[in-house]
């Protein structure tokens, strides 16, 4: 019976939500939904430090629209990936309790 395909014994074996099978199914949708946040954050760098240059060659003031974009840029993006982690974890706790 043991050599059969198919045949599994033991607590974390099966097709269960506690299988292996099931945690890669998670970690694999972690993994591809938070891979483009470093492609975000680094893009609305970029797009902040172009927008700051340009804002500063017309008005003369450089550096400082081009850190004071460059900043908020980054802590809105910042600010917009904490809260999509926060409530994916508030979604994983909330699906762990059923």
């Amino acid at each position: 019976m043991m050599d059969e395909p198919g045949h599994q014994d033991g607590p974390d074996r099966g097709n269960g939500p506690d299988s292996g099978e099931a945690r890669n199914e998670v970690v694999g949708t972690s993994v591809t939904a938070y891979a483009g946040f470093g492609m975000q954050f680094a893009l609305s760098i970029v797009v902040s430090a172009y927008a700051g240059q340009w804002l500063d060659r017309r008005f003369g003031t450089e550096p400082w629209l081009l850190l004071s974009t460059i900043l908020m840029g980054a802590g809105g993006t910042f600010y917009s990936i904490y809260r999509k982690l926060m409530a994916d974890l508030r979604r994983e706790e909330e699906a762990r309790k059923r």
